[in-house]
């Protein structure tokens, strides 16, 4: 039986392209959206939505590839999986007909109540498992190739056994998953905890890189890297990009912002940026 891992090499090579948000779906549409390669759909925000959203995605899928991204199917919780979140999932990937789908390397769902927010694992043994037997239950629903996405984190969890590079290495290994490599998420955390990215780097399966996020960053008044995706990408950002993509197989780049929406022709701006990254390593044409 072929691993994800063997399917990962068969995935198409798409380019440079946006977490779709509702103000960019007009420009998207017309010769402005042009400069766009791919879109990737939060999944959540078009389950049990009315005709006329799932109608807008069919329309978005006939000019893009659409890569439907979970946020709270909870693959780290002990609890297991959410058997109704799951098949909502499941009818979302069916509409877009995707090469891949993705989710996070976190949990938010615990003893039964919503956290809310994506709260990090321990980088424990035992959390491995879990994440393993949950991405093994997902896949009786949806059998396409996942690839699982590195979050940030505020503080390290208590239990951790060993590094989150090993974490994240032993975790994609024995889930038999893809790496989505936030690229933004990366930096910061490096910042914030005090670790080597080029040893993270040389530590952790790039070779298993699918896809990579980005998007700028802010910092509070004490030094502190925030993720909020709201920031133009920073320098830093293109400099790592740089890096990942010259060891990375990455079949794509998706720019995420979810605030201080910019003029659209910046956001191609920064996808051109990207695209021309990958061009430099012959990740694409």
């Amino acid at each position: 039986m072929s691993s994800d891992l063997d399917k990962l090499v068969d995935i198409p090579v798409l380019g440079s392209g946006i977490g779709y948000r509702e103000p960019w779906s007009q420009n998207l549409l017309s010769e402005s959206g042009d400069g766009v390669d791919f879109l990737e759909i939060t999944a959540d925000h078009f389950m049990d939505a009315p005709n006329w959203k799932i109608d807008q995605l069919k329309e978005l899928s006939k000019k893009f590839t659409l890569i439907p991204h979970a946020l709270d199917l909870s693959l780290g919780s002990s609890d297991g999986i959410d058997q109704v979140y799951l098949e909502k999932l499941q009818s979302v990937i069916e509409v877009v007909s995707p090469p891949y789908w993705s989710e996070h390397l976190a949990f938010t769902k615990a003893g039964g109540l919503e956290l809310g927010h994506l709260a990090p694992l321990p980088f424990s043994n035992e959390a491995i498992d879990v994440i393993a037997n949950n991405v093994q239950k997902s896949r009786e629903y949806i059998k396409l190739p996942l690839i699982l996405e590195n979050i940030t984190y505020g503080i390290k969890m208590p239990g951790n056994e060993m590094s989150e590079s090993e974490f994240i290495t032993k975790s994609l290994s024995a889930a038999d998953c893809g790496w989505l490599l936030d690229v933004t998420n990366l930096h910061v955390n490096s910042v914030n905890h005090s670790f080597d990215v080029k040893q993270f780097l040389e530590e952790t399966p790039t070779e298993r890189v699918v896809q990579l996020h980005y998007v700028g960053f802010s910092s509070n008044d004490k030094g502190y890297l925030i993720d909020d995706h709201g920031s133009a990408v920073n320098e830093e950002i293109w400099e790592l990009m740089d890096q990942v993509l010259c060891l990375c197989p990455a079949k794509g780049t998706i720019l995420e912002r979810d605030s201080k929406f910019p003029k659209f022709s910046e956001i191609i701006d920064e996808t051109q940026r990207a695209r021309g990254i990958g061009k430099k390593y012959k990740r694409w044409d």
